[in-house]
């Protein structure tokens, strides 16, 4: 697959007032991935994307689409963008199919074939032709996920997909998000307050705080370790030892555990080291390092929203 970004973000600031509400934010969104974008409340996510989508300008920076510069040729390269902002506009009293016809009026390339091709891509084959007034939700955010790939964008953004979704609608929803991304190539870039969800949908997550972007990573690099918690007679001998085997972790001793982050295959040698140290071993227990546990600590604990 290709790496070349579909989108740059470059030196992306946003002052008003002598207040910086978006600092040199930095960053490049390949084709073909799902990239998570997660902050506290008033972090700078909203003004973000509104200066990502060409609805605000930015103080200084650039978003680049493509290549073309958002805002010195707008009508470029807002033509490789689809999106969706929490629940979709469509008309009720029109079905699925005439609602498809309407917006592929605004892109002079859409092809019947094409319209064909969207509504395969997002299951909605059996539906299609009824009225969207009898739509389920999970229903609705799927015509508007066809909706905004009419064109064939090369970059996708969601604002709160899956808002007002049941667990099956979400599931759904990040089913067919991840098919698009995989199939068609698209970069698509979702900003959510459901850390579970972007856990299981995106392939990157970046944080914002305070306006700056202070974290990216790949989710897989997340959840490499796993949180560990051994039961031992001596937790702050346990702690000693422990210290010199994973010297780059943080270990805590607790009343009666021992507990700190680490891979699994160092677990066997963990446990020979304080048996060999005459530390009497009750239970090892574990459990995997989550993306919430991850944002918490990146952020010290402010609420994601």
């Amino acid at each position: 697959m290709e790496h070349k970004p579909v989108v740059q973000l470059k030196g992306l600031t946003k002052t008003i007032k002598k207040k910086h509400l978006v600092r040199d934010i930095h960053l490049d969104l390949l084709p073909g991935e799902v990239f998570g974008f997660l902050g506290p409340n008033g972090a700078g996510k909203t003004t973000t994307i509104r200066m990502m989508v060409g609805l605000m300008k930015p103080s200084q920076g650039q978003v680049l689409i493509d290549g073309t510069d958002l805002h010195a040729n707008f009508e470029k390269a807002i033509g490789e963008v689809g999106a969706i902002v929490e629940n979709p506009e469509l008309y009720n009293y029109l079905s699925g199919y005439k609602n498809l016809i309407h917006f592929s009026r605004m892109h002079k390339s859409v092809t019947k074939e094409r319209i064909h091709e969207v509504i395969k891509q997002v299951g909605l084959e059996n539906r299609i032709h009824e009225k969207v007034k009898t739509y389920s939700l999970g229903m609705r955010q799927r015509l508007g996920l066809a909706q905004a790939l009419l064109h064939r964008p090369k970059f996708l953004i969601l604002d709160e997909p899956t808002n007002g979704l049941d667990p099956a609608g979400i599931r759904e929803f990040r089913h067919y998000l991840r098919k698009i991304a995989r199939e068609e190539g698209v970069s698509i870039f979702v900003s959510s307050h459901l850390l579970s969800e972007i856990e299981l949908m995106c392939d990157r997550v970046g944080i914002i705080q305070q306006g700056e972007l202070i974290d990216v990573r790949n989710i897989s690099d997340s959840v490499t370790d796993m949180q560990w918690s051994i039961d031992v007679d001596s937790p702050k001998k346990a702690k000693q030892i422990l210290v010199d085997i994973v010297s780059d972790v943080e270990v805590n001793a607790e009343e009666s555990s021992v507990q700190f982050n680490a891979e699994k295959d160092l677990i066997p040698e963990v446990n020979k080291k304080l048996v060999e140290s005459g530390l009497l071993v009750y239970g090892i227990a574990s459990r995997k390092t989550t993306l919430e546990d991850e944002f918490l600590k990146v952020t010290g604990g402010e609420q994601v929203g």
